[in-house]
């Protein structure tokens, strides 16, 4: 009964905190489905990774904050809080998850395990063989508290992300990956840093203080990077 007591006593507390936190506020205001939005809006504002014209694939994206977010930055003009105007983007935007995700007008959704070689393999088909110019990754695994194993879990979907971005990306694209301060980000800034020429650890304003994640940025591929005709 007493853990059942304090667990309620969290859960009021976390709500609270929700219900009253700025982005939360500002998110239902601007038409954003998640307060998320604004850490990628702030990575973007800050290091200009997003152009109209683009094609950017969004890992993790339920439940659509940034895909909605790189839709209003390739939309010809805004429409109000509700977000971008209806009609054809200047740029393309394939979104995966796990979740289901609603439909946001412009986005190739995929839904599937990106561990999964058949869902990796959909995700490469929906490229179509073109170069990529931006990857973005909010992916987290559920957490289990066990340290060891939710550091492997974490490791692992950053891993792919960056394997995806290796195999995809323009010679000076750039991956936003999330990851999480404990046993797993050292051994990440060092992946970074082996396959990107610029690596810069980012936490933003709108991430909040009691959270340990943090937002790695690579741009350019050490490797060269995937030069193909975005044509088609």
């Amino acid at each position: 009964m007493k853990t059942q007591t304090k667990s309620k006593k969290v859960n009021k507390a976390w709500l609270h905190d929700h219900v009253n936190d700025t982005y939360v506020k500002l998110a239902h205001k601007e038409g954003y489905r998640a307060r998320a939005a604004y850490k990628l809006k702030e990575i973007d504002e800050q290091l200009g990774l997003i152009k109209p014209g683009q094609l950017v694939v969004d890992l993790g994206a339920t439940p659509g904050a940034w895909s909605q977010y790189l839709r209003r930055r390739f939309a010809p003009k805004e429409a109000g809080s509700g977000g971008a105007a209806a009609g054809q983007l200047n740029g393309t935007i394939i979104a995966l998850d796990l979740l289901p995700m609603d439909p946001i007008e412009g986005v190739v959704f995929l839904q599937g395990d990106f561990r999964e070689e058949a869902v990796a393999a959909q995700l490469n088909d929906a490229v179509g063989g073109r170069a990529v110019d931006v990857v973005v990754s909010d992916m987290a695994p559920n957490l289990s508290g066990i340290g060891s194993a939710d550091a492997a879990r974490i490791e692992l979907l950053v891993e792919l992300a960056v394997e995806f971005a290796q195999v995809h990306l323009v010679p000076n694209g750039a991956l936003v990956a999330k990851v999480f301060h404990g046993g797993s980000y050292n051994p990440l800034v060092d992946l970074f840093k082996k396959t990107f020429r610029v690596v810069k650890a980012i936490k933003p304003k709108s991430s909040r203080d009691k959270s340990a994640e943090t937002f790695l940025v690579g741009i350019g591929l050490k490797t060269g990077g995937k030069v193909v005709s975005k044509a088609g």
